[in-house]
């Protein structure tokens, strides 16, 4: 979430980068909001401090009577001394309304994020050009007469918005995934395997929750009381897994991936664009996360993309880097680059990859702190993840990209001794 201190110091720049996301009333309405809380709370708190700090008179003005022999002054009222517990009650609640209304507020957009939508994204470089095939034919008739995919009993199994990876389909997944791990190995990331079940607290941290809530699978009450779900990606596993600590500064920037399969409620729509393995319930991701200390991150943004885009370089796939307008990126970040292919088939580019920096928001929320060396205060680590890759959209752009004449589609050379073969040829 954002600094409280900022908004009491200046408003003004907090209003204007949260309208670059927000309608202007809208962010005034909050903010004013959240202000009065934070006036209540203060207030509350001068008056509980001076509670505390008559009783503590109180205490001290009956010993010493008792010491000198005296009679000890009568004692507060029994209804005046049921006040302090009446106030920390008060105040118990006023925090739980302040956490509340700064946890719906999205992170403050960096300088060079613009306002708008979609149409405001910017691309800001490509690789490469896209492949002349005289005859395109998209990667659902591709996958079907190569038998990479079972698309019908995917259905059958999970119902619509799921499939199956057959014979070399599945070798093909699990040979990207393998690439992957071992390109992130090679760039000093640690390699984690976490639970698919998380906390609720963890949704939170990644400021996905309460916004998102409804974006995922939750596990019943009765199964699990204290809350958990199925995480839609990595990222809210591996920032989960460091909520409450405070990392050690010599050893940042701490690099670390996972790979799990993504669960997200969300279902493919009617378009052409979102056909086959493109948008579904479950989806295999690698990725990768960097805590930094704040002066780091600009660096480290640089490198997780250059790291990322190595990856689809690697496949020798076409593809565009976009910066995202403040409308378009996650509200838990200030700045957000896709990496997207190209896909022949719909004349159009598919995300495979989303790298964010999230500044402190995410480290506010889970309380991930560093402290400079011989020093006692802690501040908040900066947070930056990064999808490498998503193989549900570079499965389809490789058959796209990499079909022939013929029906049969080339292997990328990075991937050919995984697959024993240089080429997919129909059964």
């Amino acid at each position: 979430m954002l600094d409280m201190e900022l908004i009491r110091k200046d408003r003004e720049a907090v209003a204007t980068a949260l309208a670059k996301r927000l309608d202007p009333a809208e962010v005034t309405s909050a903010l004013d909001e959240i202000q009065r809380l934070d006036q209540e709370r203060r207030a509350l708190i001068t008056e509980i401090d001076a509670e505390r700090q008559r009783r503590k008179a109180e205490a001290r003005a009956y010993a010493q009577a008792k010491r000198a022999g005296e009679e000890p002054q009568a004692a507060a009222p029994e209804a005046e001394r049921k006040q302090l517990a009446e106030l920390e009650s008060q105040l118990d609640e006023v925090q739980a309304r302040l956490r509340d209304a700064m946890s719906e507020l999205p992170n403050l957009p960096s300088d060079d994020v613009v306002a708008g939508g979609k149409e405001a994204n910017r691309v800001v470089k490509t690789f490469g050009e896209p492949p002349v095939i005289e005859k395109v034919r998209d990667h659902v008739e591709l996958s079907r007469a190569l038998g990479l995919v079972d698309y019908e009993r995917g259905v059958k199994l999970g119902g619509s918005g799921f499939w199956i990876y057959t014979g070399v389909g599945a070798r093909l997944e699990w040979a990207l995934l393998n690439y992957f791990v071992d390109q992130h190995i090679k760039a000093g990331y640690e390699f984690l395997l976490p639970p698919h079940l998380l906390l609720d607290s963890a949704g939170f941290a990644a400021g996905q929750f309460p916004k998102f809530y409804d974006d995922v699978y939750h596990l019943d009450s009765a199964s699990a009381p204290r809350g958990q779900f199925l995480l839609p990606t990595s990222e809210t596993a591996i920032l989960g897994a460091y909520q409450d600590e405070i990392l050690e500064t010599p050893k940042l920037p701490l690099k670390a991936f996972a790979y799990t399969p993504c669960y997200r409620r969300e279902s493919a729509g009617s378009h052409s664009d979102e056909r086959g393995t493109v948008r579904g319930h479950q989806f295999n991701k690698v990725e990768i996360f960097q805590f930094t200390l704040p002066e780091q991150a600009d660096a480290a943004l640089e490198e997780m993309l250059a790291h990322a885009e190595g990856l689809v370089e690697g496949l020798g796939l076409h593809y565009q880097r976009t910066l995202l307008s403040a409308g378009d990126a996650s509200a838990s970040m200030k700045k957000t680059l896709d990496i997207e292919v190209w896909m022949p088939s719909t004349g159009k580019y598919k995300e495979v990859s989303s790298v964010s920096w999230a500044g402190d928001y995410q480290a506010r929320r889970a309380a991930i702190r560093y402290r400079e060396p011989g020093g006692k205060q802690t501040r908040f680590v900066h947070t930056l993840n990064g999808s490498a890759l998503a193989t549900s959209r570079l499965f389809p752009a490789i058959l796209e990209q990499y079909q022939q004449a013929d029906g049969s589609v080339l292997v990328p050379k990075v991937l050919q001794d995984r697959l024993g073969t240089d080429r997919l040829t129909p059964r």
